[in-house]
């Protein structure tokens, strides 16, 4: 396919500007004008148009693939929502609404869907309050370790580690760390749990936060969960819940209710917002009663007569983490996704989430090694292990996929699993598609004993083969040059 500077035509045009009816202003100075040519193509709207068309064919999306990547929950998203977020009483509205003389009228709408956002995450996820504030999943992780750290200097504690399993995303330490706080890292038992005696060892009066993604990254749902936060309430910490794995959790188990006091929830993973491409996202977090007074302002509140405004003043308060109130438009989507499913649907998407989980595992594990050989939660993990002994890596079964029309599973975590294939199947896809995906991987795994050089010379159908990816990434080559 050529770049689109390799179709330019000198002279061709994809539109045409009217003459102008007004007067025309005086030219910039030459001092102030571009000395050389843009070198931007000349082209026709149609050559325009199919380019860009034949280009969005080369992507992979949920739309058009299944796209079983591990931890991210990509899942496909409905599109009535899309619909609803540009519905004109929404995407017309302008964020300085609430804050004019009398213009809160306007905005109440919108206020409504952040009160009513608030209380149904609140109800879901056992937590008292949230704040709608944060953009991302790591975002409401950093406004999460703030918040945590607020509420030790209110009570004059001094304290500087906070602990996490080898096993947590990488965003935990990174968060951990970026809030001023030394990581602890405790490693994972023969069982897959955080190991619970080493836990003990580092746990003291020093640690402010215990950072835990339940059920974990490689799939498993620790039964130590409450015994775990109550050691680390009775040594002054709280307890951080990764809201990256909800998807399993909907309806039958409430972070709040298990020991977390702060949390953050991926709108864009469990509630079916748009998700990748840089954004947007939108990680709100939750909290226990004796954090709320740090929520990040203004919060949305409901007045003596019933209508809804910002509140600014909450001395307390970390003050912001975000221009105006979030994403507004990805906290709609995820407003209108909850009223959709109601409580029996968010319940049978969890059930669906681990069910078809647990097929995925169930039907590979004679091919390709477990992580761990035990029941999962709504993702798989699986080592290439086997097959690497006759020469084929987590990456070529990643770029064989890539030829059979499959997004890739997460190849590079965790990171405790050597030559890891992380599988999340969703609660979106159906049977029909979980049995060619495992055709294919069952396919993958006979190749790889019979003729494995099929699998690493994968892909050959893709317009651009094998890269030195490490090349790619020191060395990128990113420009068009004449």
């Amino acid at each position: 396919m050529k770049l689109i500077f390799e179709r330019h035509k000198s002279g061709r045009r994809g539109f045409s500007y009217a003459l102008p009816d007004v007067p025309q202003a005086k030219p910039l100075a030459k001092q102030y004008c571009r000395k050389n040519d843009t070198l931007l193509p000349s082209l026709s709207e149609l050559d325009v148009v199919r380019h860009y068309t034949n280009l969005s064919r080369l992507n992979f999306s949920v739309d058009t693939n299944f796209y079983p990547l591990g931890s991210c929950t990509m899942k496909y998203n409905p599109k009535f929502t899309e619909r609803i977020v540009a519905f004109e009483g929404f995407a017309q509205v302008h964020p300085l609404l609430p804050q004019l003389s009398g213009g809160g009228m306007l905005a109440q709408g919108s206020l409504e869907v952040l009160y009513e956002t608030e209380k149904l995450l609140a109800e879901i996820t056992g937590m008292n309050a949230f704040t709608m504030q944060p953009l991302a999943g790591a975002h409401g992780e950093l406004t999460g370790i703030m918040l945590i750290a607020a509420y030790h200097k209110d009570n004059g504690a001094r304290r500087k580690y906070v602990i996490v399993p080898d096993s947590s995303h990488g965003t935990n330490p990174a968060s951990a760390a970026i809030a001023g706080y030394k990581v602890i890292v405790i490693p994972t038992d023969k069982d897959g749990y955080m190991d619970l005696e080493e836990y003990k060892k580092k746990l003291n009066n020093e640690v402010a936060a215990v950072m835990l993604t339940c059920p974990d990254t490689l799939g498993i749902f620790n039964p130590n969960i409450k015994r775990i936060a109550d050691m680390a309430h009775e040594a002054g910490a709280l307890m951080y819940y990764d809201g990256a794995n909800l998807n399993a959790l909907l309806g039958k188990a409430r972070p709040g209710d298990l020991g977390f006091d702060v949390m953050h929830i991926n709108l864009h993973k469990t509630f079916a917002t748009p998700h990748g491409g840089g954004g947007p996202g939108g990680g709100p977090v939750g909290v226990s009663e004796k954090l709320v007074d740090f929520l990040p302002i203004p919060r949305v509140v409901k007045r003596v007569d019933g209508t809804l405004a910002l509140d600014y003043h909450r001395h307390k308060s970390i003050g912001y983490v975000a221009p105006f109130y979030g994403n507004f438009g990805v906290i709609l989507k995820a407003y209108a996704y909850m009223l959709y499913l109601g409580k029996a649907g968010l319940i049978q998407a969890a059930e669906i989430a681990v069910l078809n989980a647990n097929y995925c595992l169930a039907s590979l594990k004679e091919y390709f090694a477990p992580a761990f050989d035990k029941k999962c939660m709504h993702e798989c993990v699986f080592s290439a292990s086997r097959q690497v002994k006759n020469g084929v890596h987590a990456l070529d079964i990643a770029k064989y996929l890539i030829d059979k029309g499959y997004h890739p599973p997460t190849i590079y975590f965790p990171l405790i699993v050597k030559e890891a294939l992380m599988i999340e199947p969703t609660e979106t896809e159906s049977k029909e598609t979980l049995d060619e995906f495992i055709a294919v991987m069952i396919e993958i795994a006979r190749l790889a004993e019979e003729n494995p050089s099929c699998v690493t010379q994968a892909p050959i159908h893709t317009p651009v083969k094998r890269l030195d990816e490490t090349k790619a990434a020191r060395e990128p080559n990113l420009r068009w040059q004449p």
